[in-house]
Order: structure tokens, then sequence, then C-alpha cells
């Protein structure tokens, strides 16, 4: 509700956003459309449902179990699971807003043969995002050969649909996975087969469109600080959530960025 209400309030053409929710086929799905409708009664919305059974066998457990949940995996299912006629998306996670224009990352020009833009971070530690296993393998490790292959989060994406499904790129993460419940190559959930297979090959974005980690890091979730630079999306990855905090009475100083747009919760005071 939270990015919703962000996106709508920085954008100049609300009118001409068309939201498109994936959310668990164990949902209520007649309730959730009700609360957005309640909330939002001109929103142009569609709601998918994902069932947990496309990719339970394929799920390997990782470092946090919230990783593990199948809702994480469909974002790489959106080629299969939005309309054909649909082919361009912005890809959000819930746990962020926006203070920008919408409209402008989802005008970002892709070069021929790029399927998906986004922020990269070619200042992490690329070699912690798989074991050893894996970079002692030259057959596994020789996939980033040729490859200036770093970090992106994949909370924040454009994604050409039309590239996506003639690429068969749904099919190509699967086979990591597939790899992944043989031997341990990776242990962070469903990012690693996104860098294995788009890692070194994207279009990169500015990193104002995703200043994450406000969540902390997946064990203990502690306040962080933003990145140096420009804002125009902040994401609370990480263990940490703004809703949890707030509601325990224990907020980050961010979290005051992100309480005025949580329609579902009572005003919170920031002045203690």
């Amino acid at each position: 509700m939270a990015a919703i209400l962000s996106i709508l309030q920085h954008t100049s053409c609300p009118q001409n956003v068309v939201f498109h929710f994936v959310a668990s086929a164990s949902a209520v799905a007649p309730l959730l459309s009700s609360t957005i409708a309640a909330s939002f009664p001109y929103l142009a919305f569609e709601i998918y449902p994902f069932r947990d059974s496309a990719v339970a066998g394929l799920i390997s457990t990782s470092i946090r179990s919230a990783l593990d949940c199948p809702l994480n995996y469909a974002r790489s299912y959106l080629a299969d699971l939005l309309p054909a006629c649909v082919r361009r998306v912005v890809y959000l996670d819930s746990d962020l807003v926006l203070v920008d224009d919408i409209a402008k990352l989802a005008g970002i020009p892709l070069a021929a043969r790029r399927v998906l833009a986004a922020p990269e971070y070619c200042n992490a530690n690329f070699t912690a995002y798989f074991t050893p296993t894996f970079w002692s393998s030259p057959s596994l490790s020789g996939t980033f050969a040729g490859r200036n292959a770093c970090y992106f989060n994949t909370g924040v994406m454009v994604i050409d649909l039309r590239r996506w499904r003639s690429g068969g790129y749904t099919a190509r993460i699967e086979e990591w996975m597939e790899l992944q419940k043989r031997m341990r190559i990776y242990e962070l959930g469903s990012l690693p087969p996104f860098l294995l297979v788009f890692a070194g090959e994207i279009e990169p974005v500015d990193h104002r469109w995703n200043q994450h980690g406000l969540g902390g890091d997946n064990f203990r979730g502690l306040c962080r600080d933003l990145h140096p630079g420009p804002v125009s999306l902040l994401h609370w990855s990480g263990k940490g959530k703004p809703w949890a905090r707030l509601d325990a009475s224990r907020p980050c100083p961010l979290d005051a960025l992100w309480a005025p747009y949580d329609l579902l919760k009572p005003p919170y005071s920031f002045d203690s």
C-alpha cells in the first residue's frame, strides 16, 4: 500500500500507471482486491495468483527462512503470469517507496539484446554470492567468462517481457535452481539464479533508483544510512522491515520516510 501511494503521489500522470500484483494463490484474492480498491478507487490493476507448486520442487533452503517463500520466486515467472500484450514492466518489491516519477524509470532504454535494466553495484564482493564449490569448478565459474559480472538487486528491475519470452529466460533460471538442488552453489534464495543468467549483461541504471539495504543485513536487520548521492527510490531490503519496527516502537531513523505512505498504520511520532 505504501509503495502504491508513493508511486501515485510522485508520478506526473498517475492515470497512465497500470499495476500488476502477483499474490500467493493461497491469499484471499477478493479481500486483497477490495482493500486496494477501497484505498485507490480509480486505480487500474490486476491481481495474478502465483501457485507455490510452480517452484516448490526447485527451492533450496537459504540463509534466511523468509527468502525461501515461493512468492519470492514469482519475479522469474512474470512473462508467464502476465498477458502476452504486456511487453515491458517495472518490477518492484513491496518493501519500498518512490520519491520520484516512475515514468523516468519505466522509460529507460534497453540496448539491443538487453532483457533487463537495474542499478549495478560493482564494488560489492561478487564472489560472496556463490559457494567455494561453485568457484572451484571451472565449468561452473566459467559461466561468467567474458562478462563484467556485478551484483544487482532484483527488487527493482525494468524487464522487456518480449525478449524474456523469446529467450526462454525462465527455463534458464530454473536450470540453475535444479543444479542447486544437486550441489550447493549459492546460499541466498532467488537472487543468485538471476546473477548467473544476467550479471554483466544488464542495462545499468543510476543508483538513485534503488537505495537498497535499508532493512539491514539478513541476520540482524540493523539500522542503516542512505548511500551517498541522490535518491529516487528507498528500498528496505534485508531482515528489518519498517512496518514491523514501527509496530514494535523501535523504528530506525529512515523508517520516518516510510511512515507517511503507510495507509494501514496509525500515524507514528518520531519526536523521541
